[in-house]
């Protein structure tokens, strides 16, 4: 049973590429400078998610019913809906802060930056995220229906919970989504503490997604405590 780990490690290697590391990216894309890096490979991630989400979710459990595939398919298509959603207004957003920060055009005291803020920090996050914790959710459902039994390669749940742990607080927070995370996380939490140290063995997808919980929910409480709430990365400028 080692496919399943490495599926998920790969996930969670990849989380870290196209969505942490992504950030960086904000510099001009050369054969069309009104796009940057971050835009061009901002197009990837439902190319890159999306089949591994499927590859967890074949391998997480014995057989599938047409109502969890039926649930699979609504989910990744919100989360594909939310992620183009706010490729396209983020894009048009930086373009709209650039232009004033040259002193060139400030549009952002009208109506047409708040419709594009609208689209990328609110309508685009919250559709994106929504299918991200539902495909989990349903990820972990599928799992506990049909537990896959003892797995190896333990360590790569475990490096692999980390990383997405991180991934996970850093994606609430700077998208202003904490009022989503935050409980999903706890609830996932919960649940893995439930199913106890002995029947969690026997559930890889549970295990990975408590530990990243558990550690997304500890940087949430550092940081909603130093900060006294939940502000953005861009916020308190760590972006």
């Amino acid at each position: 049973m080692n496919r399943l780990p490495v599926l998920i490690l790969t996930f969670a290697l990849s989380t870290l590429v196209f969505i942490l590391v992504v950030v960086f990216l904000r510099f001009p894309f050369p054969f069309y400078p009104l796009l940057s890096y971050q835009d061009v490979v901002g197009l990837l991630p439902p190319l890159v998610f999306i089949p591994m989400y499927w590859l967890m979710f074949r391998h997480a459990g014995m057989g599938s019913s047409l109502g969890q595939e039926v649930a699979f398919m609504l989910l990744a298509a919100l989360w594909v809906e939310g992620q183009a959603m706010h490729l396209a207004a983020n894009s048009i957003d930086n373009l709209i802060v650039a232009l004033a920060r040259h002193l060139v055009l400030d549009v952002r005291p009208s109506d047409l930056y708040q419709l594009s803020l609208f689209f990328d920090e609110y309508l685009g996050h919250y559709l994106m995220h929504v299918g991200m914790l539902g495909l989990a959710a349903l990820l972990v459902y599928r799992e506990w229906r049909a537990p896959v039994g003892l797995v190896t390669m333990r360590w790569a749940i475990v490096l692999a919970g980390v990383i997405y742990g991180i991934v996970y607080f850093c994606l609430f927070i700077e998208g202003g989504t904490v009022a989503l995370g935050l409980p999903f996380g706890l609830a996932i939490l919960a649940l893995s503490l439930l199913v106890g140290r002995r029947t969690i063995s026997q559930r890889p997808m549970l295990a990975f997604f408590g530990l990243a919980c558990l550690v997304a929910v500890l940087l949430f409480a550092g940081w909603g405590l130093y900060w006294s709430g939940f502000p953005q990365f861009s916020e308190v400028r760590l972006l």
